[in-house]
């Protein structure tokens, strides 16, 4: 009886393009049940799932279902490479925005270390600018007492020829008023 009935459901298939009797959908849930199974995988285990996929595509004999099957395998397989990429993409992300992250604290931390010499140099600067000011003073002062101590020692040599030139016209009116020569020793005389 069961050889009869799928010969009675071919031969009214073509004629009246029925769907197809309830003996044949129920073969074909059982196969359903197992493609749809791959479709949804085990969220931490897609090998196993992938490893399932074929199997049922080999017990399979209609070409539309295992057309089906590949067509749901690549999707599955679409699926995972674009969680893939997307996963990629995100992690590549966090390690530029790390490494920007880690670019920006060094320049931060460069322009903080040069700010300090800077300020640092420029207080050098400043110390010597006011050393090389002091310097000068105590120049221009000891240039002062040199001067000084020059116009005192100019002073005293002036003193002292007039006091000698004093001394030597009183010696010279003395000789002239005592009618003595002066001795040949004084070298005033050509002689």
């Amino acid at each position: 009886m069961a050889t009869a009935a799928p010969e009675e459901v071919v031969h009214k298939k073509p004629e009246a393009e029925e769907p197809p009797p309830a003996a044949t959908a129920v073969m074909e849930k059982p196969n359903d049940v197992v493609q749809d199974k791959p479709a949804v995988p085990p969220p931490h285990d897609d090998s196993k799932a992938l490893a399932k996929v074929p199997e049922p595509v080999a017990k399979i004999s209609s070409k539309g279902s295992l057309d089906r099957d590949v067509a749901l395998a690549k999707l599955e397989d679409e699926k995972r490479l674009s969680y893939i990429k997307a996963w990629e993409e995100s992690e590549k992300t966090k390690v530029e925005n790390k490494a920007q992250k880690k670019i920006s604290d060094v320049a931060a931390w460069e322009n903080t270390k040069k700010a300090s010499l800077e300020s640092e140099l420029k207080s050098i600067e400043e110390k010597t600018q006011k050393k090389k000011a002091e310097y000068a003073e105590k120049i221009r002062n000891k240039v002062a007492m040199i001067h000084k101590q020059a116009e005192e020692k100019r002073a005293m040599v002036e003193a002292k020829r007039g006091e000698e030139m004093l001394k030597a016209e009183e010696t010279a009116a003395k000789y002239r008023a005592t009618g003595h020569t002066p001795p040949k020793g004084c070298g005033c005389l050509g002689g």
